[in-house]
């Protein structure tokens, strides 16, 4: 395996804007790109190799080949362990929430789903939704569902350009309109939605809702920001690249570079690479290519030393 540029699935939803196609250069035919998963070995929607040997082939069907390409951090997961994408929300996302580990597995037969968020840009006056205002029992979590007053209990928290967060599985969130967005989560689609805005399919029915379960998974508490250990994000921080979050999951690093990135994929970990913004050259494990903001590169466990040439804004993902 080598050094792989993706082409992402895109999905299109009825909250779902364009700024992925008029500014990211997402490629598709649907009427918009609410997500475009830019990593993603998830049956649902694979990611498409786009040079070299395995050009057109999913990046799912040569890591079950050859499980080694995401390295020994990565032995203990039972399938390819994160998935990355963009989120462009033109209109408020449900509100939902995703069950634990335990939970999926026993319940869902599945994934759980732990994620976390990095703001590309927000609309004036945009807002997450996170957990509660104060702590609340879950029958009145579930009356308040029922009610149609649960509005009156959320946490709403304004958002800018640059803001993170880490939403543990458990947590009440909503992604709502004017938000633009990078997740980063386990590989799992497994949501149970809470509510949503009494919005219809285009079948013309409800959209389903989720609340028994939503009732077992949700921690009915205020969000708690996850500060990120002092000292290891001093040992990894430098001027270039700073620590956003590490966790036994993945760790997140947002790189700036005004003409070289260099590091390094060793044995333990792969590397995910998605550009935010410029352009530049990709250059490692014996491959060259041209990258620009809004392409996804995918470096495999092993590969050793690699660099990124022009100025350029990176995401960087590891296990």
């Amino acid at each position: 395996m080598y050094p792989v540029k993706l082409k992402p699935y895109i999905s299109s939803t009825i909250w779902g804007g364009r700024r992925l196609i008029d500014e990211y250069g997402v490629e598709t035919d649907k009427e918009n790109a609410a997500e475009a998963w830019v990593l993603s070995c998830h049956p649902r929607g694979c990611g498409v190799i786009e040079n070299g040997e395995f050009k057109g082939r999913t990046l799912k069907s040569v890591y079950e080949e050859d499980r080694s390409i995401c390295g020994k951090n990565a032995e203990r997961f039972k399938e390819f362990p994160i998935l990355i994408k963009f989120i462009d929300a033109r209109d408020n996302l449900s509100i939902q929430v995703h069950p634990d580990e335990d939970y999926a597995r026993r319940v869902e037969n599945g994934a759980g789903k732990t994620e976390c968020w990095y703001i590309l840009d927000a609309d004036d006056g945009a807002e997450l939704i996170l957990g509660f205002k104060k702590e609340i029992s879950k029958a009145t979590f579930e009356n308040s569902i029922k009610d149609n007053t649960l509005l009156d209990h959320v946490s709403k928290v304004k958002v800018k350009k640059g803001d993170f967060f880490f939403i543990e599985a458990g947590t009440l969130h909503a992604i709502c309109k004017g938000v633009l967005l990078v997740e980063v989560q386990q590989n799992s689609d497994t949501t149970y939605r809470i509510y949503d805005y009494n919005r219809k399919s285009a079948d013309g029915k409800p959209r389903e809702l989720h609340i028994s379960k939503a009732v077992d998974v949700t921690q009915t508490l205020p969000y708690k920001m996850r500060k990120i250990d002092e000292c290891k994000a001093k040992e990894l921080n430098t001027e270039q690249k700073k620590l956003l979050t590490s966790c036994d999951l993945f760790n997140v690093s947002r790189v700036k570079s005004d003409s070289e990135y260099a590091s390094k994929a060793d044995e333990n970990s792969f590397v995910s690479l998605l550009f935010l913004d410029g352009e530049g050259v990709f250059e490692g494990g014996g491959e060259s290519f041209s990258v620009k903001k809004g392409e996804s590169v995918f470096v495999p466990a092993g590969t050793g030393n690699f660099k990124v040439i022009g100025k350029t804004e990176i995401l960087e993902t590891r296990i």
